[in-house]
């Protein structure tokens, strides 16, 4: 059944992984601007108080998330003709990467020469020596209702990683299904950076307009020494109208729904959703023979909130 999921799901965003492409000024909505807090999450909860999705890891068999509620992924894109996911990745992802233990997600990235063994197709990415883990939900998240995504997590920051939390829309391939990068972390021109994104098609198959926002990891932790050692809170609010990425509460970006429409009229963002968790390695995240592994990202919790009727 997982697999028949998996092929109606992730067969939409087979094309690329997450990932911005242009610098973009982020719409401000409601008065926000970059670097400004706004409404808290407490705050929000009081009125979306409704929590129709979580899950906490707690409860799920021990050494591995749930199958009620994810999905592992197995490969490197070549079973999809798409080697590398189309950004030219160097993971190979396990199932036996994405773990459960003390009440969370573990994503574990490791330097593994077994995984040559696996079926790694024609291409030459690093000979598939590098393992990781991307889990997929089997639960949708409304975006005809309004409400809010919250998934508190640690990141690993070293070179060679690129975790992510992102959504794909259930209809159309990408980018026309829509993508949304509530975060994404990983280099740009050396430089250790967060990202919060917004893409959907354009006349050109394969090819996406995005709105995107780019701000490097030094702009948290100059204000926090120990922020890489931190659980920090992302969480992605919609409504009719617009969508917006927090960050601890901060404004990363913000996108109008009146601008995601494709051509020929369907607007990516006013369909269901599925959300992945994942850990890339290598390409925008640096190269892995740098890196020290292995490397674990680290998700407490994620949890979908729906408006009070």
């Amino acid at each position: 059944m997982l697999k028949i999921i998996l092929a109606a799901l992730i067969g939409a965003g087979l094309l690329a992984g997450c990932g911005s492409r242009s610098i973009a000024t982020p719409g401000a909505l409601s008065g926000t601007s970059a670097g400004n807090t706004t409404s808290s999450v407490s705050s929000l909860a009081s009125n979306y108080s409704t929590v129709v999705w979580e899950d906490d890891f707690r409860t799920d068999p021990a050494g591995a998330p749930s199958s009620t509620y994810w999905a592992a992924e197995t490969g490197n894109g070549v079973e999809y003709g798409n080697a590398g996911w189309g950004n030219n990745e160097a993971e190979y992802y396990l199932p036996g990467d994405a773990t459960v233990a003390s009440g969370a997600l573990l994503l574990h990235g490791h330097a593994d020469t077994s995984v040559i063994a696996h079926n790694c197709g024609t291409t030459t990415i690093n000979n598939c020596l590098f393992s990781s883990a991307k889990i997929t939900s089997l639960k949708t998240v409304d975006l005809s209702k309004p409400g809010f995504l919250e998934v508190e997590a640690d990141l690993p920051t070293g070179v060679g990683s690129w975790p992510a939390i992102w959504t794909l829309g259930i209809k159309e391939r990408w980018p026309s299904n829509g993508e949304i990068d509530i975060m994404e972390f990983y280099r740009i021109r050396g430089i250790p950076t967060i990202l919060g994104n917004f893409a959907w098609g354009t006349e050109e198959r394969g090819r996406a307009k995005w709105d995107d926002m780019k701000i490097p990891l030094s702009d948290f932790t100059s204000k926090d020494p120990g922020w890489v050692r931190k659980f920090h809170t992302w969480r992605m609010d919609w409504d009719a109208d617009s969508i917006v990425i927090y960050l601890d509460d901060r404004y990363i970006n913000s996108v109008s729904l009146d601008e995601t429409i494709n051509p020929g009229g369907f607007n990516p963002f006013r369909q269901p959703h599925y959300i992945l968790l994942n850990l890339a390695l290598g390409t925008n995240g640096g190269d892995p023979v740098k890196s020290k592994f292995p490397i674990t990202y680290e998700v407490d919790y994620v949890r979908i909130y729906q408006k009070n009727q």
